[in-house]
């Protein structure tokens, strides 16, 4: 006899109560912590360059330092492999984790004290030393977070976990610090960050280690042929080398325009604003127009696919570009500030979105984690590399026509994309060739 197949109010009473498990809570202050450090190794760290009179130029050069989270792939291997010493009660993720967050808070209180004046090599290599740490962090998260619970309980567990994140990414690491800054200088603002990234360190000591954690450790490690040079065969077996290559590259590509950017920061305070517009346009504003593009962006491919949702999130983050030119002909004018701040978050929300779910039916199941690692740290590569120039062509030109740049580097993405069209399937998954 077939057992009675649960409510649709029971189904979601169960869904609720995920959300209320302690590990969900855990995950919402690991969001935090890894979102935190970002922008202030990142954009946040450009404008108090820019503000501590730094030219355009090595400001770009500056971005590199977030390279360490297009990489972190490269020493993923050796986290999973064995434990931390000093750390290694805790066991093998939360030792890693809590010495990266600790790592962290040190580092943003370095930054502080030190400044970018003083010694500027001490002070860039202490902010790679902050973004190294946070790299990690990211890594050991996203272990723990699949290893913590089974897989009914993963959605929530990611949802709680985005939340954190976006409160300590923009809100926290965008928003906050920029207020203190204005009001009481980079230093308090800095210093208080470092102790915002505390928080997760205390939920790690509090969280427990995962039970399967235990069971991998025991078991035989993969060697360098299975942890590396598999996926990468399995990828072009399935596709083979042309498409493959197209797909790699299309990948690549496709966040250019968004990741070129990188001068955006600098950029307002020369168009005018003052750090007090820029945290609550940019961050408090930004943030939830860039949270009600990805909820778009899911609505949107499950309406018509991933095929046309590619389409048109490349056009929208490309078009988005030119309200840039806007602030630039209306300099100081917060309405503009406003228009530019919801197109350019909005279509970033959405194409994120999209771009997840396009990986998504990329990968191998059987290399799900390092295929997806490595595709992800591809679609950042180009655009930050380009990036770090982004001030030198800015002084060699103009806003404008880097702006204008930005937004007609789409070309080779659509025409990629054009070539691609009839061998993507209109679903999320490839089709084999």
């Amino acid at each position: 006899m077939n057992s009675p197949s649960p409510s649709p109010r029971r189904g979601w009473r169960k869904a609720l109560a995920a959300f209320r498990t302690r590990s969900s809570i855990v995950l919402f202050f690991l969001g935090f912590g890894c979102g935190l450090p970002f922008f202030l190794v990142g954009n946040t760290l450009a404008i108090w360059l820019r503000d501590s009179g730094w030219a355009l130029g090595p400001i770009g050069l500056a971005s590199y330092l977030t390279f360490f989270y297009v990489f972190k792939f490269l020493w993923a291997p050796l986290l999973d492999s064995r434990r931390l010493p000093l750390f290694h009660h805790l066991g093998r993720r939360r030792g890693w984790l809590l010495a990266s967050q600790l790592a962290i808070a040190a580092g943003l209180a370095a930054l502080a004290i030190t400044g970018p004046v003083a010694s500027v090599s001490l002070f860039l290599g202490l902010a790679g030393f902050t973004a190294l740490a946070g790299a990690t962090q990211d890594t050991m998260v996203d272990a723990y977070r699949v290893e913590i619970a089974p897989v009914e309980m993963q959605g929530a567990l990611a949802a709680t976990y985005t939340l954190g994140y976006r409160i300590g990414l923009q809100l926290c690491g965008g928003a906050l610090v920029l207020y203190l800054a204005d009001f009481a200088g980079w230093r308090a603002g800095y210093l208080c960050m470092a102790a915002l990234a505390l928080l997760p360190a205390i939920a790690t000591v509090l969280a427990r280690e995962p039970a399967t954690s235990r069971v991998i450790e025991s078991e035989a490690r993969p060697g360098f042929l299975e942890a590396y040079v598999r996926p990468f065969a399995a990828f072009f077996k399935r596709y083979g080398w042309v498409l493959g290559l197209a797909l790699l590259a299309f990948v690549g590509l496709y966040k250019l325009p968004d990741q070129m950017l990188s001068i955006a920061g600098p950029f307002y305070l020369d168009t005018g604003f003052s750090k007090s517009d820029i945290a609550t346009v940019s961050k408090v504003y930004g943030v939830w127009m860039g949270i009600g593009g990805a909820f778009l962006g899911g609505l949107v491919v499950a309406a018509i696919g991933v095929r046309k949702s590619l389409l048109i999130a490349a056009l929208a983050v490309a078009l988005s570009n030119l309200l840039f030119i806007l602030m630039s002909m209306h300099p100081g004018e917060l309405w503009t500030f406003v228009a530019t701040i919801s197109g350019d978050n909005l279509s970033q929300g959405f194409a994120g979105t999209i771009l997840v779910a396009f990986l998504s039916g990329l990968v191998d199941r059987h290399y799900t984690a390092t295929q997806y690692a490595l595709l992800s740290s591809l679609a950042n590569l180009p655009g930050k590399l380009i990036g770090g120039f982004s001030g030198y062509i800015v002084e060699a030109s103009s806003y404008t026509a880097f702006f204008i740049i930005s937004s007609v580097s789409v070309v080779p993405t659509l025409l990629l994309l054009a070539w691609l069209w009839k061998r993507i399937a209109p679903g999320a998954e490839m089709q084999d060739q």
